[in-house]
């Protein structure tokens, strides 16, 4: 069973930076693909970011582009997100996720869909 558990949160200057962290336990981390999920307050959880079990193929919705971004590193079973340029509109709880699904291959992903497994989510704010 893969638990997921995140940190790096706080509270950030528009046009700060952040990095968020997921440490993942459990089970293997390497043939996953993982993603990056946001909810603000009063909105629908979305996927922002996505990477591929190896970390070649990367995905992000439009209004992240450009100013996240997404890395893993398999053999300390970490993912992280980077972000930058951080506005109010970035504030929200961050989830990493993955589905159960295993890839042999690295394939690329999509930001989104359903998942299996979920962390519990850390809060970034972001003041103006």
């Amino acid at each position: 069973q893969l638990q997921l558990a995140e940190s790096g949160g706080g509270l950030v200057q528009s046009g700060g930076s952040l990095k968020l962290s997921c440490t993942a336990s459990g089970s293997t981390l390497e043939y996953r693909i993982l993603h990056w999920f946001r909810q603000a307050p009063g909105k629908e959880r979305e996927g922002i970011a996505c990477i591929s079990s190896d970390g070649a193929y990367t995905n992000y919705v439009d209004s992240v582009k450009g100013r996240f971004t997404v890395s893993r590193d398999n053999a300390k079973k970490m993912l992280y997100l980077q972000m930058d340029n951080l506005t109010p509109d970035d504030t929200a709880v961050y989830f990493c996720a993955s589905t159960k699904a295993l890839w042999a291959l690295p394939a690329p992903c999509e930001a989104g869909g359903a998942m299996n497994y979920w962390g519990k989510g850390t809060l970034v704010t972001v003041s103006s």
